[in-house]
């Protein structure tokens, strides 16, 4: 029943993104981090279609800082 639910969770969820989605890509990824050292950091990225050409290049494993 738990997979079950997590199944149709995750269906759903990539739903809610319509068209626009052209890629989910998985594992450690950040932004590059500013002035404040903040940065986003994610397991799980949604990307948009208009996003694809360069998300590698701004947003990848060797950005995020070790804490």
């Amino acid at each position: 029943m738990k997979i079950l639910s997590i199944v149709s969770l995750l269906f759903l969820l990539t739903n809610c993104a319509g068209s626009n989605l052209a890629k989910v890509k998985f594992g450690e990824r950040c932004t590059a981090s500013d002035a404040k050292q903040l940065q986003e950091k994610s397991y799980l990225w949604f990307v948009s279609k208009d996003a694809a050409k360069d998300f590698d290049k701004r947003i990848n494993k060797s950005n995020c800082l070790d804490s």
